[in-house]
């Protein structure tokens, strides 16, 4: 029998959100974090994705955790039990997992975890209804049929909010965000890096462009 994970992993946290905006971070070095969180504080964006797609994402959430209170730190890439657990010590306001496994559910529901699991699927989709869950991460979200796919999913499934991540940019994330059952999007287009290094000024004209079009 599974587990009711409504109780323990109720995504309470979104409504912290100052945008319904998740920036999907990528350090390849610790101190990466700092002007990127700086950069979108002052832009008004409160909430930080930071991926464990390197090395550098443990230490950089652990970090952001420190240095930025006032920001909703979210560890993404999750993919196992262990990091799981690794981030949950690291104190993250929420867990973001690329799929759900039955596996990561339980482990979540064990360890008290904010969790929003990734989905691609209606059948996946099930699975976390099966633990009580109600808000997921759709991705990849345009591979797997952007819009289209978000509104196909609303009639099964009225009761559902999404965070389709993947694919999203400055020309259609408002798109994503006009359908009912979609809550936050997820993106790094705007975080912008020039010769391989993070450019402050620039991210920081793509961040007000985002504020432009949400207030438009």
């Amino acid at each position: 029998m599974s587990k009711d994970l409504s109780a323990v992993c109720v995504f309470d946290t979104i409504s912290r959100l100052a945008v319904p905006v998740l920036p999907v971070i990528k350090v390849d070095e610790v101190d990466e974090i700092i002007p990127i969180a700086e950069t979108l504080l002052e832009g008004g964006i409160n909430a930080l994705e930071i991926t464990l797609r390197t090395s550098a994402g443990l230490p950089a959430i652990e970090l952001a955790k420190k240095r930025f209170p006032e920001a909703l730190v979210s560890a993404g890439t999750v993919t196992s039990v262990d990091q799981l657990t690794r981030v949950q010590d690291a104190g993250v306001d929420f867990v973001i997992t690329p799929g759900i496994t039955p596996k990561l559910l339980e482990a979540a529901a064990k360890l008290n975890a904010n969790l929003l699991p990734g989905i691609a699927s209606p059948s996946e989709l099930m699975t976390g209804l099966e633990f009580g869950l109600n808000r997921f991460k759709l991705f990849p979200a345009a591979v797997v049929g952007g819009v289209g796919m978000l509104k196909g999913l609303g009639g099964p499934f009225p009761d559902i909010e999404l965070c389709p991540t993947g694919g999203l940019n400055a020309g259609n994330f408002r798109d994503y965000l006009s359908l009912d059952n979609v809550f936050c999007i997820g993106g790094s287009w705007m975080l912008i890096s020039e010769n391989g290094k993070f450019s402050v000024e620039a991210s920081a004209a793509a961040i007000r462009e985002i504020q432009d079009l949400l207030n438009a």
